[in-house]
C-alpha cells in the first residue's frame, strides 16, 4: 500500500474551509447517488481543477501529444488576467490545484505568479515538471511561491535509460533541478513544496527500479511514486513500452492473448464528479485523457464555469459514462482505479 507523507496530509487538511467541506459533501453525495440511481445529479463544484499552463514543451516523449507535437487543437500559453479572473470565480469551493495537463509548466514566465496568486487564497497547488528549468533562481522562486507539491518527472537512472522515453532530455539537469529545490527548501526553512520522483514505468526502465529509490534517498527528495504508462498501441504485440513486469502495467493479455486494460470501466467515473480540466485557452474538458479537447463542456470565453458546470452539455456527458462509460473514447485508456506505488 501507498505510505502516507503526513506532513502533506496535514497541509492538504490545512487548507479546508466550512465551505470547501460543505462543498466536497455534496460532490461525493451526489456522486454516490447518480452512481447508484443511474441519473446524473451534480449538487457541488469541482473539489479539484487542472488547469494548464502551456502546451509547449522542451522534450519530445512519444506517447506525448505534447512531445510528438500532434496537437489538433490551437497551442499557446494561459494569460494570468486570465487565470486570476477564472481562480477568482472557483477559489471558495476549490481545495486542489494542478498546474498541469499537457507541456511544461515552467515555460509559461507567469507560472510562478500565477501559483502565488492561488497560495494567496488558501487553494493547495501541484503541478508536474521535467525539470529541466529549476535553475537555482527558478527553485528558489518556486518555494517562495507557495508551491504544495512539486512532481518530478525521472523515468531512468542513467542517461541511455532516461533519453528513450525523455527524448531531448538531460538526467543531470533533472537531478540538479531536484538538489535546487531541495537546497532552497532547507535555506528558506520551508515544508513546501512536497517533492517527489514519478517513475513512469516502461519495459526499458523497469529494470531501475531499486536504483530510482537510491537516488531519491541521495538526492534528499520526498518520495518516489511508480506510474503506470498510457501506451496507445498497446495491442500491438511486441510492445517496446509495455513493462514485462504486470504490477507495473495498465495492460494484461486476455485469453485470446490479445492485450487489453485492466481496468474494468464500470459506469461510473470519480473524477467526473469531483474534478474537471482548463485549457490553457479556456476550454473546459472532462479529464486529463482528453487531450486534444475534443469533448469540449464548456468556453470560459463566453460562459462562467458554474454555469458550464451545471449546463446540460456536462450533464449528458455525465450521463454518458452511466450509461455506456466503455463506448466513449478516452475511456478506453483510462487507469482511474489502478494502483499507484510509493516509497517513503
Amino acid at each position: 500500500m501507498p505510505q502516507i507523507n503526513w506532513n502533506d496530509s496535514i497541509n492538504l487538511i490545512s487548507k479546508l474551509t466550512p465551505r470547501r467541506m460543505w462543498n466536497a459533501a455534496k460532490v461525493l453525495g451526489s456522486y454516490y447517488l447518480s452512481k447508484w440511481t443511474g441519473r446524473p445529479l451534480q449538487w457541488g463544484y469541482p473539489v479539484s481543477i487542472s488547469f494548464e499552463p502551456t502546451t509547449s514543451c522542451n522534450l519530445r516523449c512519444p506517447e506525448c501529444p505534447s512531445g510528438l507535437r500532434a496537437f489538433t487543437r490551437p497551442t499557446g500559453m494561459l494569460q494570468r488576467d486570465f487565470f486570476s479572473q477564472t481562480i477568482d470565480q472557483l477559489s471558495g469551493e476549490l481545495l486542489y490545484l494542478i498546474f498541469y495537463f499537457q507541456g511544461e509548466p515552467y515555460l509559461n514566465p507567469s507560472f510562478l505568479d500565477m501559483v502565488q496568486y492561488a497560495s494567496a487564497k488558501g487553494i493547495y497547488t501541484a503541478t508536474s515538471t521535467n525539470a529541466h528549468y529549476l535553475t537555482d533562481q527558478h527553485a528558489r522562486r518556486t518555494v517562495e511561491s507557495g508551491l504544495d507539491r512539486l512532481i518530478i518527472s525521472i523515468d531512468g537512472t542513467t542517461q541511455e535509460v532516461y533519453e528513450q522515453y525523455r527524448v531531448g532530455g538531460s538526467l543531470e539537469k533533472v537531478l540538479e533541478g531536484a538538489r535546487n529545490i531541495v537546497k532552497w527548501k532547507k535555506e528558506l526553512n520551508s515544508r513546501t513544496p512536497f517533492v517527489f520522483f514519478q517513475f513512469l514505468v516502461v519495459k526499458p526502465n523497469e529494470h531501475q527500479i531499486d536504483d530510482i529509490r537510491r537516488l531519491a534517498r541521495e538526492t534528499g527528495v520526498d518520495e518516489v511514486r511508480f506510474k503506470t504508462a498510457q501506451v496507445y498501441d498497446y495491442q500491438r504485440d511486441p510492445n517496446e513500452l509495455i513493462p514485462v513486469n504486470p504490477r507495473f502495467s495498465r495492460y494484461k493479455k486476455n485469453d485470446l492473448g490479445v492485450m487489453e486494460i485492466r481496468n474494468s470501466l464500470s459506469n461510473h467515473c470519480w473524477r467526473l464528479w469531483h474534478a474537471t480540466v482548463i485549457t490553457w485557452d479556456g476550454l473546459v474538458v472532462p479529464c486529463c485523457f482528453d487531450k486534444d479537447a475534443r469533448h469540449q463542456l464548456g468556453d470560459l470565453k463566453g460562459m462562467p464555469f458554474k454555469e458550464i458546470w451545471h449546463h446540460p452539455t456536462y450533464v449528458n456527458f455525465r450521463r454518458s459514462v452511466l450509461e455506456s462509460r466503455k463506448n466513449i473514447d478516452i475511456c478506453s485508456n483510462c487507469s482511474e482505479g489502478t494502483r499507484v506505488w510509493s516509497d517513503r
